[in-house]
């Protein structure tokens, strides 16, 4: 698997894929949708893309002493949704597991539906509630981008959990979510932080784009 470079076995390799596909398809058709009604957020997809590929293949250590990735999955999550986060999702883990030796083909169901489901979802959820409740965007970003990247971790530990309940399915998610959600904080506060970066800088150059995407605030709109 990408997130703890282990293995499951296959027949939850199938589950996950069962389960990821429907929404990467409407994914596909979103992200369709979008392209369509405004051709000029084709390259701030590119770039959301990009940004999710690269902080998802860098090795960083984690409070444990093992190494742990980030994921980059909210910044798409709160610009285009989480659908299209998963299509994204699917394209940078392929990539990874090609190119990269990063993960795995045959786990590429369980990786999608932790990184590019699970946390895009959480991260959106996160964002629009904050910022319909006036909440900063800069705010509202960091909180998703946080919670994204700690989700993945979570999900990643339930399928683990699912896959290899041993003793039992409570104490084997304990152990899951110890070893990898909790020394995930770390990196998930950093992430927040670069993302808020990005996205200051995004609200900066691209504050129409955004704005008819649906992606700012109501205190961002005002501004413009």
């Amino acid at each position: 698997m990408h997130i703890m470079e282990g293995y499951l076995p296959l027949e939850w390799c199938i589950v996950w894929y069962i389960i990821s596909i429907p929404v990467i398809v409407y994914g596909i058709y979103q992200i369709k949708k979008t392209r369509e009604e405004t051709p000029e957020s084709t390259a701030l997809l590119a770039v959301s893309g990009a940004f999710m590929f690269v902080l998802s293949s860098l090795k960083l250590p984690s409070v444990t002493g093992s190494c742990s990735h980030p994921t980059g999955n909210g910044l798409s999550a709160a610009i285009f949704g989480p659908a299209a986060a998963a299509v994204l999702a699917t394209i940078v883990l392929l990539f990874q597991a090609v190119l990269l030796a990063h993960g795995g083909l045959t786990t590429l169901g369980a990786n999608v539906f932790s990184m590019g489901i699970v946390g895009p979802f959480v991260a959106w959820i996160v964002y629009k509630f904050l910022v319909k409740n006036n909440i900063s965007s800069t705010i509202a970003i960091f909180f998703a981008a946080f919670f994204g990247d700690l989700l993945t971790y979570v999900a990643t530990s339930f399928e683990l959990a699912l896959a290899f309940p041993t003793p039992t399915f409570g104490a084997s998610l304990a152990n899951f979510l110890v070893i990898f959600a909790v020394t995930q904080i770390p990196l998930a506060i950093g992430e927040g932080i670069l993302t808020a970066i990005i996205w200051d800088k995004l609200k900066q150059y691209k504050p129409k784009l955004l704005e008819k995407l649906g992606s700012l605030g109501k205190k961002d709109e005002s501004a413009i």
